[in-house]
């Protein structure tokens, strides 16, 4: 790796090339070298610059209330639980949060290990809540196999699943944010939410890289479970 000042400006860091690197992994280390939101969320302590997608959107929409209960979905590494935890108030609110990978803990937030689409865990979810949601989110992706399409597919499949299980735990009122990755089916689930929530929309935070098909849906204001 390279780096260089001169002339009073920086430069932009550069990734040598190697025999064990592929092209793809070094672009992606050099993207991360020079990501300010990257070396922001360091120096802050924080697990992740999506961290602030998460900060950026509820300081406009306003849904991380002191008290409240939130389900991070997809939680580690934990920068979503850091954000959420803080505002919703340790020993005031309530974080519960799942990951197929491991995630160390963070103070005030509940975790399990367990893969989302497993059968037992949105059972073990509702116990950890101790209640009805006031919000959940998620972050959840699936690991990218290259195909665009079958990517949009996977990612979209979560995301529906992730919809169907806030449907189960939110309280009237309550709010759901979910990752989606553009590319016309997540139309059809901002369609389908638009029947139980007051107000839905697509969110692209500043945060979020511009040349990413990465957006978020946010429906506010749940209507409660049909009783069809």
């Amino acid at each position: 790796m390279t780096g260089a000042r001169g002339g009073g400006r920086d430069l932009k860091v550069k990734v040598r090339k190697s025999k064990g690197r592929s092209q793809a992994s070094r672009q992606w280390l050099e993207r991360q070298l020079n990501d300010p939101y990257v070396a922001r969320a360091k120096s802050e302590g924080l697990r992740s610059r999506a961290a602030y997608k998460l900060a950026e959107i509820d300081d406009r929409h306003h849904f991380l209330k002191p008290g409240a209960r939130v389900v991070d979905l997809g939680a580690a590494p934990g920068g979503w639980s850091q954000i959420a935890i803080k505002r919703v108030g340790e020993g005031r609110g309530r974080v519960v949060g799942i990951d197929l990978l491991e995630m160390p803990a963070i103070a005030g937030v509940d975790f399990v290990q367990l893969d989302f689409m497993d059968d037992a865990a949105p059972a073990t979810l509702k116990d950890m809540l101790g209640g009805p949601a006031d919000v959940v989110l998620s972050d959840m992706a699936a690991n990218a196999t290259g195909h665009r399409k079958t990517d949009h597919l996977k990612i979209m499949g979560l995301a529906e699943t992730a919809a169907e299980f806030a449907r189960e735990v939110l309280k009237p009122g309550g709010t759901f944010l979910c990752k989606v990755l553009q590319g016309g089916t997540e139309n059809q689930l901002l369609a389908d939410l638009k029947r139980d929530f007051a107000n839905v929309k697509h969110v692209k935070p500043a945060a979020s890289r511009a040349d990413s098909a990465e957006l978020y849906v946010l429906a506010m204001g749940f209507r409660g479970k049909s009783e069809a």
